[in-house]
């Protein structure tokens, strides 16, 4: 018998013999590729981001206003209301912690991403809040879509949070200072699989219902002190479901036409910062997402090809608020919170600083430019915290200009001393300063270029 290898032609056809049985081989009809297929293609649209590049407050709000005003949508990509930025317009001071900065703009689509975990009462409460403030969030659910894939917050996550930052006090005698919205307990149970998602509650509210009650009792078994109010609590969730129907949407499906289809200006509003990011951060003592560009690409479905400019907001002097290291703290000043203050000193990406204003008193500025632990240098930000706690810093002292620049409004307005400031940071870090701001208001930002 012929070996199953065996090829034969037949009538001018190709034939291979298989386990005995004859299979014809005909030939194909001739088709060219379609090479353009082949070629790469440039994205259609790209998507503007902007990060804090420090531990936070640094004034991503009022960037994100200033940008939003030639955008089509606005997006938020993670984290959840324990974020807070701060807008003035027309002498109104709007506070936003879920929702994007960008909603005041009446022409553009603000969007909350998957990546985002949302407690309704506060999104709702946000918004209330702000209505009463000014005009500028009238209509806000018009123009507001909430991705289908987003993790909720419920209740009982924030009460968990508050019970693990006592048991961390009890056990370590130190908390990580979080700020006990449930942030980190939520993003847990999306870890675990058992959260739920915003395409959970506007669903069957049966199926909802008793996904809710496991996952309760759930918390209930690790924290039998814990009070949760469930009959309560899905009462005011079913109430919440129905006007969140309108808003939510198949959020994939939404970014790829929004990237894919016509011209489009995408803004990506960060929340928390660099050095709040779970990977990249001073951790332990970091928010629980991805701060960082990599949580644009999954807390919204982003190609990394589909992200264009980042720019990376800093403070003129950082702050930090909470636990954790500060290797260039000064001292301390109370503003609701413990508050650090150190000045600018890590390697981030500095293009925007919305508030040089604030070392206009100042006789001379510090700037962090070294870290040595036992008198050697250290290449680069070290992760473990011992030794960050432990790191003597590397000054240059630059002189201060003692006067007020509220009323500048271009580079060449600002005092030489504010000019060398921001040319040495341009310098030393090779990243080109885009904005300077002096001021809460929009006309208060300065493009150099």
């Amino acid at each position: 018998m012929a070996s199953d290898s065996i090829m034969a032609n037949r009538n001018g056809q190709e034939s291979v013999s298989l386990n005995g049985e004859p299979v014809v081989k005909r030939p194909r009809d001739s088709v060219e590729p379609d090479l353009s297929l082949r070629a790469l293609k440039e994205p259609q649209n790209k998507v503007t981001v902007v990060l804090g590049a420090q531990w936070g407050d640094e004034g991503k709000g009022k960037v994100v206003d200033l940008l939003a005003m030639d955008a089509d949508i606005v997006c938020r990509c993670q984290g959840g209301n324990n974020a807070g930025h701060t807008v003035v317009v027309d002498s109104v001071e709007y506070d936003f912690h879920l929702l994007p900065s960008g909603v005041l703009n009446k022409k553009a689509t603000s969007f909350i991403g998957n990546g985002v975990v949302i407690h309704l009462p506060g999104l709702f409460e946000e918004a209330e809040k702000n209505l009463n403030k000014g005009k500028g969030l009238q209509g806000w659910e018009e123009r507001l879509k909430i991705s289908d894939r987003a993790h909720i917050v419920f209740n009982f996550h924030q009460a968990v949070d508050g019970i693990q930052e006592q048991q961390r006090q009890q056990q370590e005698g130190k908390n990580l200072g979080t700020t006990k919205k449930g942030i980190g307990p939520a993003y847990s149970s999306k870890a675990a699989r058992n959260g739920l998602r915003v395409c959970d509650l506007v669903s069957d509210f049966k199926v909802f219902e008793d996904k809710f009650r496991m996952l309760a009792e759930h918390f209930l078994t690790m924290y039998p002190n814990l009070n949760v109010d469930v009959d309560g609590e899905l009462k005011q969730l079913k109430e919440f479901a129905e006007r969140l129907r309108p808003l939510v949407t198949d959020g994939v499906y939404f970014m790829h036409k929004a990237l894919t289809g016509p011209s489009k200006k995408i803004l990506v509003e960060g929340a928390n910062a660099a050095l709040l990011d779970i990977d990249f951060g001073t951790y332990p003592f970091v928010t629980s997402s991805n701060c960082t560009v990599g949580g644009v690409c999954t807390g919204l479905g982003v190609p990394p090809s589909y992200v264009g400019r980042v720019y990376g907001v800093v403070k003129a002097y950082t702050t930090r608020v909470g636990v954790g290291a500060f290797p260039t703290e000064q001292d301390s000043v109370t503003v609701a919170k413990q508050r650090k203050r150190v000045w600018c000193d890590d390697g981030n990406l500095f293009t925007l600083i919305p508030a040089l204003d604030i070392l206009d008193t100042l006789p001379e500025i510090k700037v962090g430019v070294a870290y040595k632990v036992d008198g050697e240098p250290l290449p680069s930000f070290p992760a473990n915290m011992d030794v960050l706690t432990r790191v003597s810093v590397d000054y240059q002292t630059l002189p201060g200009w003692r006067c007020s620049t509220e009323s500048a409004r271009s580079f060449e307005e600002l005092p030489s001393q504010a000019q060398n400031y921001i040319r040495f940071i341009e310098d030393f870090l090779q990243v080109p300063v885009k904005w300077v701001g002096v001021g809460k208001s929009r006309e208060s930002m300065i493009k150099l270029f």
